[in-house]
Parts: structure tokens; sequence; C-alpha cells
């Protein structure tokens, strides 16, 4: 087992996460119950990126996770102990690093879920011209090539809210004093311990979001061949380590690539829409993951502020 690191010592490197999962923070459990839900919560999200579900499911369970533990945050913060100790530092540095943790988080969730919100509603789109229309016509070639512009533009952008995580991952923790009392220290961990596992989280979101494009402009044969590298064929419910994006990818490349007959075209449709079914499903996951998120974020951040105004 991992020795327990002191402040000096704490890992900002989310693979440290991966390998050893969350440390235990021991609070002093005298002060209130909330402090043993904030371990418990920590213990539950230290495992959630080795779940056997699938990709999107999760992330998902992730975001649920850091529900709970900022819900236990709040309270935590609430306590006339923690508030008592906060306040005497308020003037200093590393109190503000804290307070602005919240607010990066804020400023990557607001972008994320509107670049979500783009993506679903143009994969509902094209589920309902998939539903009405028939290869070939203009209307879904059309839809497709606009699917593939947001594709690209999406990918784009969470490439840099990627590195932007990546930049945070490496000031979180790093100017805390070690002269702090045994309450006030535990707060500090569980802080640092609270934006090292939502950068992680944040962090799987957006390589879902960014993952490879499946699209061929060569031929047909090309695109075979990087889909079975990745196990794509197979059953719709299979391969769980593929991302859904990269099925719709491939469902709507095959649409578009291959010259079927009439009777091969109901079955690919009807492939392409339970892919893009999927992937509503996984989308609608995050956006509700998201917004609670953001309001407990704006919960935390409004009870800094609150101990540490004049």
């Amino acid at each position: 087992m991992m020795k327990k690191a002191s402040l000096a010592t704490f890992s900002t490197n989310p693979k440290h996460l991966s390998k050893y999962g969350v440390r235990s923070i021991s609070l002093p459990t005298r002060s209130h119950p909330t402090t043993i839900q904030i371990e418990e919560e920590l213990i539950k999200l230290k495992s959630w990126e080795t779940s056997s579900i699938s990709k999107s499911e999760t992330i998902c369970f992730g975001l649920i996770g850091l529900v709970q533990l900022y819900k236990c945050i709040e309270e935590l913060l609430k306590l006339p102990l923690t508030q008592q100790a906060l306040s005497q530092h308020k003037n200093e540095k590393w109190v503000d690093e804290l307070l602005d943790f919240p607010l990066r988080f804020l400023d990557l969730l607001s972008k994320t879920r509107d670049e979500i919100l783009l993506m679903k509603g143009k994969v509902e789109e094209l589920q309902s011209v998939f539903r009405r229309r028939k290869i070939g016509d203009s209307d879904m070639e059309n839809n497709v090539a606009d699917y593939w512009i947001l594709r690209r533009k999406i990918r784009k952008e969470c490439t840099k809210s990627l590195l932007l995580l990546k930049q945070i991952d490496g000031s979180i923790g790093s100017c805390f004093p070690l002269d702090l009392n045994n309450h006030l220290s535990a707060i500090v961990k569980v802080l640092v311990e609270a934006s090292l596992i939502t950068s992680s989280v944040l962090q799987s979101l957006v390589v879902f979001l960014c993952s490879p494009i499946l699209r061929s402009k060569v031929n047909k044969w090309s695109l075979v061949s990087r889909l079975m590298h990745k196990g794509v064929f197979g059953c719709d419910n299979q391969h769980e380590n593929i991302y859904e994006l990269e099925k719709v990818d491939f469902g709507v490349s095959s649409l578009v690539m291959e010259n079927l007959s009439k009777d091969d075209d109901g079955e690919k449709i009807k492939s392409a829409i339970r892919r893009l079914e999927a992937l509503v499903v996984a989308i609608e996951g995050f956006e509700n993951g998201l917004e609670c998120l953001f309001r407990h974020l704006i919960n935390t951040r409004v009870s800094f502020l609150n101990i540490i105004s004049p």
C-alpha cells in the first residue's frame, strides 16, 4: 500500500490517481459526520476509471461521484471550525489558490457543456434524417457533411481543453504551507484531492469528445482496416472499449461510402440509428452530470467567498 503523502510531496499527476487511487485523508471525525462521508466518496471515486462498464457510463459514474463529493465539501465548508480556520488565513496566497480552482473548472464545464449540446443537436438531426430518407438523398449527404464539420470543430476545441486541464494539474497543491493545524491541513488535503480527481474525470470526458474521427477520404477498405484494428466490428452492444462517437463514425461512413442495394438500406440505416441513439443517451448522461456538478462547484465557490470576504 502506498504511504500517505505530505503536502510537500502531493502528486499532481492524474496518472498517479489512476494507478494508486485517492489517498485516505483521515479527517477528524469528531467535527461532523460529513468528514466520514468525504472519505467514503473519495474511496468510491478512486475506482471509477477501472470500472468494467462502457466508456460513457464510466464517465457518468465519475461525474455523479464528483457531485456527491462536492456536496460533502459544501457541508465541510459550513462547519464553524472550518470557517474559523480558513478566515484566519484569508489574505494569504494559498487560500486564493483554493478559491481559484472551482472557477477554473466552472469555465471549462460551461464550454464543454455547450459543445456536447451542439453534438446532441446534430446527432438528433441525423437520426431524424436517417428515419425519413433513403441513402443517396441530398438531405442525408448534407447532414452527414455537417456532422463531420462539427466533429472536427469539437475535436479541436476539446484538444485545447485537455491542454488546459493538464496545466491546471501542474498548479494543484504547489503553494500550500506545511505549518497548518490538523483540521486545516486535512481541509487543504481534501480540496487538493478533489481538484485532482475533478481534473481526471473531466479529462476523460474531453478525451471522449475528441476521440479520433473514423472517416476515410481514400477508400472504404482503408477505413475497414482501421476499424478492424480498433475492434469496432461486431454487435452494437459489444466492444465497450470503443467510444460511442467512433461507433457512430463507422455507421455514418458505412452508409455514405457503400453503394448499397435497396434490400441492404434498411438494415444499415437501423444499425446507424441504434448507434446514434446510444450516443444521445451517453450525451444526455454527460449533460445531466455536468449540470449538477456546475451547480455544486458554484456553491463551493460561494461558500469560500463567504468565509474569506470581509
